[in-house]
């Protein structure tokens, strides 16, 4: 039997998949933004329209039919299909999501890196 075949494979295997399974049913991590005010970050918010995009909760909407629903960001594992969800990529993600994804349709807002710190810390304030 060549190696890395048979049933110690299949075991491996079972193991393995148990464990990430497992991981995937636990609460995400608390996400802290340093520097970001959730409360800016909800004016920030507003103030790009990112409501026509996105379904943001406690901010009203008009649209939100292009980009995902906001709701419960930091229980996802990435951000834009492409970064792992953690403060710093989100904050890179807000000021520049092209330079991040050019195949993306979220425009470049200007959206300075503070700015960026105030929105991130809105969003990982949603459950």
């Amino acid at each position: 039997m060549q190696p890395g075949r048979g049933p110690g494979r299949r075991l491996r295997w079972a193991i393995a998949s148990a464990a990430l399974l497992a991981g995937c049913s636990e609460s995400p991590p608390s996400l802290h933004v340093a520097g970001g005010d959730a409360g800016r970050g909800k004016a920030a918010i507003e103030r790009y329209g990112c409501p026509a995009c996105h379904t943001i909760p406690g901010i009203p909407g008009y649209g939100a039919n292009v980009g995902p629903p906001l709701g419960k960001l930091a229980s996802r594992a990435y951000l834009g299909g492409v970064l792992p969800n953690l403060p710093h990529n989100l904050v890179r993600w807000l000021q520049d999501p092209p330079a991040v994804a050019p195949r993306t349709v979220m425009p470049r807002l200007g959206v300075s890196e503070a700015e960026a710190r105030d929105v991130a810390a809105y969003l990982y304030s949603l459950h």
